[in-house]
């Protein structure tokens, strides 16, 4: 199977700018929406992981049965990830009583093996890949795993070092900037940095969440949680229709300035030089339109 033909199967889509924008709000959004559903609710962290946790089988189901990429079911299921973590992690961290240090190293542990049996099993852990039911199964597992662990992480920074919602947004929107500069200026591998921001995105989309609905007293804006989820995802949806979302090329482990080799010019000389430069601009997955 050749690069075109995978990306024509994948059922994940391009990482550009806007993937990262969606992906902040739908981490907000499951913070949110998880806090609505057991606090708001008070149905508490085990009924809630319960719901979030079915709602989680039946998103993946329906997107490893899909026969194309479909924007509005992936992000669901994003969604659906974001949710369930926000209720495992509370109950872990709260309702156990393993605590935030506790609930993150097993997370964290779970999270290393599950890259380790998708590596040991498929060779890679690109999300380039994501193209049959097994390779989707691992892909699946490992955002939730990761997304569970961004919680933990975010409410540890939070509430254990005195820093607020705010200050833990603030670090870790400064450790996403600091992935970006090794992205633009290092070697460092593409995929490793991937899943490293894939992993960060989720404890300052939790933290910017607390700050959104957390009462006063405990530092946050306490604005009503139906009200901000629903604004984050009357923004997802529209954001969804507006920016382009196809399926595609994740960050591939490719040098930042690969050189020329002579099947670059294979066409006519100038012709064939202009269009490897604007092909290698087109690939970045970071400044994609």
């Amino acid at each position: 199977m050749n690069e075109t033909q995978r990306f024509a199967l994948s059922k994940v889509p391009e990482v550009t700018l806007g993937f990262w924008i969606l992906k902040i709000l739908a981490t907000t959004l499951g913070e949110t929406g998880g806090d609505a559903v057991t606090m708001s609710m008070k149905l508490g962290y085990a009924v809630g992981s319960m719901i979030f946790f079915g709602i989680f089988l039946i998103a993946v189901a329906a997107q490893v049965r899909a026969s194309k990429f479909n924007p509005y079911l992936y992000w669901i299921t994003i969604v659906a990830t974001t949710t369930v973590g926000t209720t495992m992690a509370d109950f872990a961290d709260r309702s156990l009583g393993i605590g935030y240090f506790g609930g993150s190293s097993l997370l964290l542990i779970a999270l290393i093996a599950s890259l380790a049996v998708w590596r040991w099993t498929e060779g890679t852990v690109s999300v380039d890949t994501v193209s049959t039911p097994r390779v989707e199964a691992f892909y699946w597992v490992t955002i939730l795993f990761s997304q569970t662990l961004g919680t933990a992480l975010g409410d540890w920074m939070a509430d254990t070092n005195g820093l607020g919602f705010g200050g833990g947004a603030i670090v870790f929107g400064a450790a996403l900037l600091l992935v970006a500069a090794l992205y633009y200026f290092t070697n460092v591998s593409r995929v490793a940095l991937f899943w490293a921001a894939f992993i960060l995105t989720r404890p300052l989309g939790a933290t910017v969440g607390d700050l959104l609905d957390k009462p006063h007293a405990q530092g946050g804006l306490a604005l009503n949680r139906y009200y901000a989820s629903a604004v984050l995802v009357a923004a997802m949806l529209a954001l969804i229709a507006v920016l382009p979302q196809r399926a595609g090329a994740h960050p591939k482990g490719r040098r930042p300035a690969e050189p020329a080799t002579p099947s670059d010019f294979r066409l006519q000389p100038a012709a064939s030089h202009r269009a490897r430069s604007e092909q290698r601009e087109s690939d970045d997955p970071l400044i994609r339109p």
